[in-house]
């Protein structure tokens, strides 16, 4: 998901992907202390997702708030 098709969904929206990005990173962290096989590069593409999302919420409270210091 890029950060373009992130910042046209509401506040709702982007509280319902975090949660989901949150739920597939423990899902993640279970299959390896499970001993089942994952791909490495998945752990940081979704710490990536999570950060780019995050950014967004970020940007988006500032410019709710007045986008003033």
């Amino acid at each position: 998901m890029d950060a373009k098709e992130l910042r046209t969904k509401s506040a709702s929206e982007l509280n319902d992907e975090l949660v989901k990005l949150r739920k597939e990173q423990f899902a993640l962290r279970m299959q390896r202390a499970t001993g089942q096989t994952i791909k490495p590069d998945q752990f940081g593409k979704v710490r990536k997702n999570v950060a780019r999302l995050k950014t967004i919420q970020r940007e988006a409270q500032g410019r709710a708030d007045g986008g003033g210091k």
